[in-house]
């Protein structure tokens, strides 16, 4: 049987899609024929990654991009505003933006608690509060929160980004209840070690809080993964168009680790 997803002709809102997992996931999209939005912070960066995506094959999709600080409301409106008037519709939200600092926790101060939860927890919140209106005007929609190991497994030279996953898993568990009467489904995937530059900056913080070398920050890593490899960008987006297709129908509220094996529990 081959997997019909159905996608063509939908509109998609990717943040944090000028890179790593978010550009993986924007690229799928497009191959599917799904016009695609891609928001971060660096027009620079944008503007390659739309030169990227357009390189692909598609089913007759287009691809632009919006400089947005997802910190700001005005951002948040202009994305939307923006998207609408491009493409008349929104059909998906890849929430991917977000970033925390990673460091011994008495080395760090309020902000880097403050930033990391007003740009990931509340920059997921702003948006999915942005779209569910046009979702709703519709009867469906679909998000998928990109969040991570840390909300589940406290590691703690990585509190910031812990403790903001494990708020974003309560609001995507929460919101589900309330979303699924207007046949909106919101699902969480959490990455493990993942082959970015993200985790390449996250891999140098702590070897710095540590006072260990980078590599073997890497290699105690990867001894930590049961398959004994990192993620690559590629299967978290693969994992992301299954969601957002009717393949997925009757899945909401779920949380899906991708992290080979490495996180504990049941």
């Amino acid at each position: 049987m081959s997997l019909e997803l159905q996608l063509s002709g939908k509109t998609a809102i990717v943040t944090g899609g000028s890179a790593g997992i978010g550009l993986a996931i924007a690229k799928a999209l497009y191959t599917e024929g799904v016009n695609v939005v891609i928001v971060a912070r660096n027009p620079e960066r944008l503007e390659k990654a739309v030169a990227d995506i357009q390189s692909l094959p598609t089913l007759g999709a287009k691809v632009i991009s919006v400089s947005a600080d997802l910190t700001q409301g005005e951002s948040i409106e202009r994305v939307v505003s923006t998207t609408l008037g491009q493409f008349g519709q929104i059909d998906i939200l890849i929430n991917n933006a977000g970033s925390a600092r990673a460091g011994s926790f008495l080395d760090l101060g309020d902000d880097a608690f403050l930033d990391a939860w007003n740009l990931k927890l509340l920059g997921y919140i702003r948006l999915v509060r942005a779209v569910v209106p046009h979702f709703k005007s519709r009867n469906d929609g679909r998000i998928v929160n990109i969040i991570g190991g840390a909300g589940r497994t406290p590691r703690p030279s990585f509190l910031p980004g812990g403790t903001t996953n494990a708020a974003l898993l309560n609001f995507t568990r929460g919101i589900s209840k309330e979303l699924a009467q207007n046949n909106i489904r919101i699902n969480a995937i959490s990455p493990g070690l993942t082959a970015t530059e993200r985790a390449e900056s996250l891999a140098k913080q702590n070897a710095q809080a540590r006072g260990v070398s980078v590599e073997e920050i890497k290699t105690e890593s990867l001894q930590a993964i049961s398959l004994g490899k990192i993620v690559k960008p590629e299967e978290i987006a693969a994992l992301a168009l299954f969601l957002v297709s009717d393949l997925a129908a009757s899945i909401t509220g779920a949380e899906i680790l991708v992290d080979g094996g490495q996180t504990p529990g049941v």
